[in-house]
């Protein structure tokens, strides 16, 4: 059986809550993700927390979740695109310069990606004010989860549950053309 294959027989599995189908394609995919990502965006945190949301959205949608392509080609345009999201937010304090040199393809910063990054921030700017508040300092501040709840007096379990909201509000402003950026 070849990775492809493997890779549709533990979706179907993932999609049945199949927790260990789940291990399973998480060991195989998160490292190569993080080099991957780290091409882009020369920060190991930043990575991994771009990588662990890309699975966290897989687990969360299972149900539903559908690939058009091979999960391989999925995971590492996911992950790409959230490079460039990263980048894009880092753009205010980096000269132009320092942005070209973390850019790797200067086709990534195509009409289409610019048009997306204002329905991203139209999506963001449409949620709930305590909601947006809470992952603006997740994915802006890059504060962590116990950071906020103590920053805004708030449970961590409620913070959890804010940024799943915003992730879901999110994805659900963009559209199917768009879900496989979240």
């Amino acid at each position: 059986m070849n990775q492809k294959e493997t890779d549709i027989a533990l979706m179907e599995l993932v999609r049945q809550g199949d927790k260990t189908a789940f291990k399973s394609l998480f060991d195989t995919y998160f490292t190569p993700l993080c080099r991957f990502m780290y091409l882009y965006v020369h920060d190991k945190t930043s990575v991994e927390e771009q990588a662990l949301d890309i699975f966290i959205f897989i687990w969360e949608n299972k149900e539903t979740f559908k690939i058009h392509t091979s999960l391989k080609s999925y995971l590492y345009q996911s992950a790409r695109n959230k490079c460039l999201n990263y980048l894009r937010r880092q753009k205010e304090t980096l000269s132009l310069e320092q942005i070209e040199n973390e850019i790797i393809d200067t086709d990534l910063m195509s009409l289409e990606t610019d048009e997306l990054y204002k329905l991203i921030e139209e999506a963001i700017d449409s949620l709930p004010f305590k909601c947006k508040e809470i992952f603006q300092l997740s994915r802006n501040e890059r504060l962590t989860n116990k950071e906020i709840a103590h920053h805004l007096n708030l449970s961590v379990k409620t913070v959890e549950a804010q940024i799943t909201k915003a992730l879901k509000k999110i994805n659900k402003f963009l559209g199917d053309a768009y879900n496989y950026f979240w």
